[in-house]
C-alpha cells in the first residue's frame, strides 16, 4: 500500500509539474520560434525570400532587394495631411533612385489596377489600400534624386492606412530588414 501511495503522489506530482510547465514550455517555443525566424531572414539577406509574392517578378524583388540592402542610402520626409500624406523619398544614388522609381511607379500601378502582390513581408495596411483604391487619388513628381508622392481621400478609413503605412515606410527606411523584422513579430504576437 505504501508503495501504491508513493506511486499516485508521483503521479499527481507529475501532473502538477506538466500543468505548471505548460505556460513555460509554450513560451519558450514562442521564442525559439520567433528567434528561429528572426535568424533565417538575417542569414538569408542574399535571396530576401519575403520579397517574394504572388507574382511579383524578379526586377520588382530586385529592386526591393537594393532598397533594403542600401537603406541608410535613402532620405524620406513624410507630411501628415487631413487627407491623406506627401512623401519625399530620395537618395543621391543614381541606380538607388532608378530602383526606388521603379518601385514607387509599379507599385502604384498594382494599386491602381487591383493587383495585390501579396509579398511575404506585406504590412496589413496594403490590403486596406488595395480594396479601397477606388477611394485614392495619387500624384508622383520625380525630382533629381528621387520621388515625391501625393495620395489623398475622402475615406477616413483609407486615410489612416495611407499615414500608418507611410510611418512604416519611414521606418523601413530608416533601418532596413530589422524594421520589417520587428512588425512581423509584432503581428505575430497579436
Amino acid at each position: 500500500m505504501k508503495n501504491a501511495g508513493m506511486i499516485a503522489l508521483t503521479g499527481l506530482g507529475l501532473c502538477l509539474a506538466v500543468l505548471l510547465a505548460v505556460p513555460a514550455v509554450a513560451q519558450m517555443a514562442s521564442q525559439h520560434s520567433h528567434t528561429q525566424m528572426h535568424q533565417t531572414h538575417q542569414h538569408d539577406m542574399a535571396r530576401m525570400p519575403g520579397l517574394q509574392g504572388r507574382d511579383t517578378t524578379t526586377d520588382e524583388v530586385g529592386d526591393m532587394a537594393a532598397m533594403f540592402r542600401q537603406f541608410p542610402s535613402l532620405s524620406r520626409q513624410v507630411t501628415l495631411l487631413p487627407n491623406g500624406i506627401r512623401t519625399e523619398t530620395s537618395t543621391a544614388d543614381p541606380a538607388l533612385r532608378d530602383a526606388l522609381l521603379r518601385h514607387v511607379i509599379g507599385m502604384i500601378d498594382r494599386v491602381e489596377t487591383g493587383r495585390d502582390p501579396k509579398v511575404r513581408i506585406q504590412s496589413p495596411t496594403l490590403d486596406i489600400i488595395f480594396a479601397r483604391r477606388d477611394r485614392l487619388q495619387t500624384q508622383i513628381d520625380l525630382t533629381d534624386t528621387g520621388v515625391v508622392v501625393v495620395q489623398t481621400s475622402d475615406d477616413p478609413e483609407l486615410v489612416a492606412a495611407l499615414q500608418t503605412h507611410a510611418a512604416e515606410v519611414s521606418d523601413m527606411a530608416a533601418r532596413g530588414m530589422h524594421a520589417v523584422h520587428e512588425a512581423m513579430a509584432r503581428r505575430m504576437r497579436q
